[in-house]
């Protein structure tokens, strides 16, 4: 048997070792486009390679994806993150988990993650070929005929396509000619640009637990925001722009953000919280106080947004002062006009719809014999680990080629 495996990436790699592993006797060739392979493993997590999350709850994990999470749960309890850390640390690749509960690899250096994917595609017998871009596939009565762009041509019996997120639908008309229905492919996981906020001002200052929304939607998130020198980021900007992919899309990326900086959703707390530094600091000015321990430039620049001086004392600022500070603290507006991609991770919305794939064995139900994994799918996930993850658990199952 031949099985070729469309994409030397994360998902390709572990797709491909998987089926050798599951068919020693078969022929298992991996076509790579550029002459690059594993480049956004190469690049993920700064250059660390953040493989997977520490996450052992299956109905936890499957929070984290905004789409694909209730059908990576059927796969989960056979390929979770455990498995993941198991499969790494017995090929020779020590882990290490953060306090964040992201798994890097003990080296820090993603690099260790790549040498061990080659390592076992040299061990198993795997074939590689670089600067292959794959243009067409044609059923065959048996099996399938690859043409490249250089009208090269290619037969395998079997095929895994492991292409990666595309962020533009025409790169994923090769599959839609197969029959596939095609989810349009917008971004996921950017950062918000904030170009007339002067905000800005405070870049590098971290809060590390805000509530955010999009002002006029349902959609919140929580946890650090990080002021940048264009806007906001951080996990609760950037769970945001994952669930709200394609809503912030049809929005042009031009919308207004509530921001709650101090994580407390009741009202009525905050406001005696307030009333608290009224009574016990009424002869402190403003400025020297922090409620919540916001950071300093942070609250200096909310006093001055609402009009409050820095030196005015506590005990001066009434009632309607308490209710100024009560508004912004949980209610700050900002707006955005425009994103910016997270690091040099480019994750889509998008790609071939889960309708198209029995998602028990990875197979195309339109086109018998073919397999998918990784990102070419409608899955992607928040910052984390999440999507290698995805692309380790696809991968797994694709390798099986439908067997148990």
């Amino acid at each position: 048997m031949k099985i070729g495996v469309i994409g030397g990436g994360a998902a390709g790699f572990f797709a491909a070792i998987h089926a050798k592993e599951n068919f020693p006797e078969a022929e298992v060739t991996i076509l790579e486009k550029s002459k690059k392979l594993l480049s956004k493993v190469k690049i993920s997590g700064g250059g660390r390679c953040n493989v997977t999350n520490a996450c052992s709850s299956i109905a936890e994990l499957t929070k984290a994806y905004p789409r694909g999470g209730k059908q990576l749960k059927k796969l989960f309890p056979e390929f979770n993150t455990k498995h993941t850390q198991e499969w790494f640390e017995s090929r020779n690749v020590p882990l290490v988990t953060q306090e964040d509960q992201c798994i890097f690899p003990q080296s820090q250096d993603s690099q260790t993650i790549i040498d061990c994917f080659l390592n076992e595609a040299e061990r198993l017998g795997v074939f590689i070929k670089t600067s292959v871009p794959i243009s067409e596939i044609l059923p065959l009565e048996k099996g399938f005929q690859l043409k490249t762009k250089a009208d090269d041509t290619f037969e395998y019996d079997k095929i895994i396509i492991a292409t990666g997120g595309s962020p533009k639908r025409s790169g994923l008309e090769w599959l839609e000619a197969l029959g596939h229905k095609i989810e349009n492919p917008v971004p996921s996981l950017f950062t918000f640009n904030m170009p007339k906020e002067p905000i800005k001002e405070l870049m590098g200052v971290v809060v590390e637990n805000a509530i955010t929304r999009i002002k006029g939607e349902k959609l919140t998130a929580n946890g650090p925001l990080l002021i940048t020198h264009w806007g906001m980021s951080g996990p609760a900007i950037l769970v945001l722009s994952a669930f709200g992919a394609r809503l912030l899309s049809e929005k042009n990326y031009h919308f207004e953000i509530q921001v709650n900086w101090v994580n407390e959703l009741n009202q009525n707390i905050v406001n005696e919280e307030l009333n608290d530094l009224v009574k016990t600091h009424e002869n402190k000015q403003l400025q020297s106080i922090r409620p919540y321990y916001i950071p300093t430039r942070l609250w200096h620049f909310l006093l001055e947004k609402v009009g409050l001086s820095l030196d005015k004392r506590w005990g001066d600022i009434g009632k309607k002062g308490v209710n100024k500070l009560l508004n912004i603290l949980t209610n700050d507006e900002y707006e955005v006009r425009g994103k910016t991609t997270f690091k040099e991770e480019f994750v889509t919305c998008g790609g071939v719809s889960l309708e198209s794939i029995n998602m028990k064995t990875m197979e195309s139900k339109v086109c018998p014999g073919l397999y998918f994994a990784g990102e070419a799918i409608d899955i992607d996930a928040i910052t984390g680990g999440y999507n290698f993850q995805a692309a380790w658990t696809t991968g797994y199952f694709a390798g099986k080629l439908g067997g148990d």
